[in-house]
């Protein structure tokens, strides 16, 4: 079993930067530490540790575990200290379970009600996941692998079920970073790009088909059963 993270060593886990930080900037970096497994599932994440690893006030941590909270990364309970969560396979394919109910019904909507600046948001994403991809950084590819799906959730326009999401993108990251077969060669990116053109098309048939077949492979490239 992987040690978990004493607090002390946290600077070094964490990759800080330069300058002063804010929370948009931190956000990315502690998940990437996270979905890296610098910081180990269920590791202990003091709020004055991270705030000296950063250079920053309790107060910034504070709104930065609280999104991560939100998104069922972090576990946050009263007057307890917020560690990592550790989802079991059990947990996993209820995630992914759940996460398909809604991805499939979003993807119609988005069809329907995409605009071309959306639409070239996304691409900007999912052309900064393939550099990323491309360059061996597996954990950052997978963070903006997640918000591709996100962002599209927003263009659906139906604020619940996008809500309803943003709890479960981020933690399928963490479960694919945690359970993703050894030399997987998916390229996610790539199912991404199709699903955008046929969104921009207006194909409501293709996307949805594009949509069950890239979350068919992302659930095949996970060894659930194995770590059962």
């Amino acid at each position: 079993m992987t040690a978990l993270a004493h607090p002390s060593r946290l600077p070094q886990l964490i990759k800080t930067g330069e300058g002063r930080l804010g929370a948009e900037q931190i956000y990315p970096r502690l998940f990437d530490a996270i979905l890296e497994q610098r910081l180990p599932p269920g590791s202990a994440l003091p709020e004055q540790a991270l705030g000296n690893a950063f250079g920053v006030s309790r107060t910034v941590i504070r709104r930065v575990l609280g999104r991560l909270a939100d998104q069922q990364v972090v576990v946050q309970r009263p007057s307890h200290t917020a560690h990592l969560a550790a989802p079991d396979p059990q947990q996993a394919r209820q995630v992914l379970s759940a996460r398909r109910l809604a991805e499939t019904t979003l993807i119609g909507l988005a069809t329907q009600r995409a605009r071309p600046n959306q639409i070239r948001q996304l691409r900007q994403l999912v052309e900064r996941e393939r550099l990323h991809h491309e360059r061996g950084e597996r954990c950052t590819a997978i963070r903006l692998g997640g918000e591709f799906h996100l962002k599209l959730a927003q263009m659906a326009n139906n604020a619940p079920l996008a809500r309803f999401l943003n709890g479960l993108v981020p933690m399928t990251s963490l479960i694919i970073a945690r359970y993703e077969a050894p030399c997987c060669e998916h390229c996610a990116w790539e199912e991404h790009a199709a699903i955008i053109d046929a969104v921009e098309d207006g194909d409501a048939t293709s996307a949805l088909r594009l949509m069950h077949q890239h979350l068919d492979r992302l659930e095949a490239k996970l060894d659930l059963d194995d770590a059962d």
